[in-house]
C-alpha cells in the first residue's frame, strides 16, 4: 500500500507541477500575502475532490460526455482570456502595482470566485486529475486505487502549500513595481496561451469534419 500510496504522490506531483493557469495565479497571492491560505485551502480541497471522483469511477462516465468537456473548453477560454485582459491591464497601469498590498487589495470573495474559477473551468483539471490519474488508480485494483488516489492527494496538499506560502520570500524582489509589470506581463501572456490551447482541439476538429 506504501508503493502505490508513493506512486499516486509521484504521479500527481508530476502533473500538477507544471505550469498552469491555476499555478500561476496561486505563485501571484503568494507573493502579495493576500489570502493565501484560502487560495491553498480550496485548490487542494477542489483536487481532493477530483480525484477521488476519478478513482472512484467517475472518470469513466465522463469520458463519455465529449459535450460536458467542449462547454468546459468554451467557458475556460472565456475566462483565461478576461483574466488576461486583467492581468495585462495591471501591468500596464502603475497605479495597481502595489507590491505591499495585503489582503485588503483584493476581496476574498473576489479571491474565492477566481480561484474556483481557475480550477473547476480547466477541462485540463478533468482530464489530468479525474480521467488520467483515475484511470491510472484503477489499475491499482479494488484496495490499491484509494491508496494511490490518497498519495495524489497528498501531492496536491504538499504542492499548493509549497507554491502559495514559500512565494512570500518572493516578496523583495516584488517590491520594485517593474516586477510586478513583468509578472503580469508573463501572467496575461500565459493565460493566453492556455485559452489557445483549450479552444485549438475544437478547432482542429471543426476542420477535420469539414473536410
Amino acid at each position: 500500500m506504501l508503493h502505490t500510496a508513493l506512486l499516486g504522490l509521484t504521479t500527481g506531483l508530476s502533473l500538477i507541477i507544471a505550469i498552469g493557469a491555476q499555478n500561476a495565479f496561486v505563485l501571484r497571492q503568494g507573493i502579495r500575502k493576500e489570502h493565501v491560505l484560502t487560495t491553498v485551502l480550496i485548490c487542494s480541497l477542489s483536487d481532493a475532490i477530483l480525484i477521488t471522483a476519478g478513482v472512484s469511477g467517475i472518470g469513466y462516465l465522463i469520458e463519455r460526455a465529449p459535450v460536458a468537456l467542449i462547454v468546459a473548453r468554451l467557458g475556460g477560454a472565456a475566462f483565461l482570456i478576461g483574466y488576461a485582459v486583467l492581468a495585462l491591464r495591471r501591468a500596464i497601469a502603475p497605479g495597481s502595482l502595489d507590491a505591499s498590498a495585503g489582503s485588503g487589495g483584493t476581496s476574498r470573495k473576489a479571491v474565492v470566485l477566481t480561484t474556483l474559477a481557475l480550477t473547476w473551468l480547466n477541462p485540463h483539471v478533468y482530464l489530468d486529475t479525474v480521467l488520467l490519474l483515475g484511470s491510472l488508480g484503477a489499475a491499482q485494483g479494488e484496495s490499491g486505487r484509494w491508496a494511490f488516489g490518497l498519495g495524489a492527494v497528498l501531492g496536491s496538499i504538499l504542492w499548493f502549500s509549497a507554491l502559495g506560502f514559500a512565494a512570500r520570500y518572493l516578496s523583495t524582489v516584488f517590491a520594485r513595481p517593474l516586477a510586478w509589470r513583468i509578472l503580469d506581463g508573463l501572467i496575461a501572456l500565459l493565460m493566453s496561451y492556455f485559452a489557445v490551447l483549450l479552444l485549438l482541439p475544437l478547432i482542429t476538429e471543426g476542420r477535420a469534419i469539414h473536410i
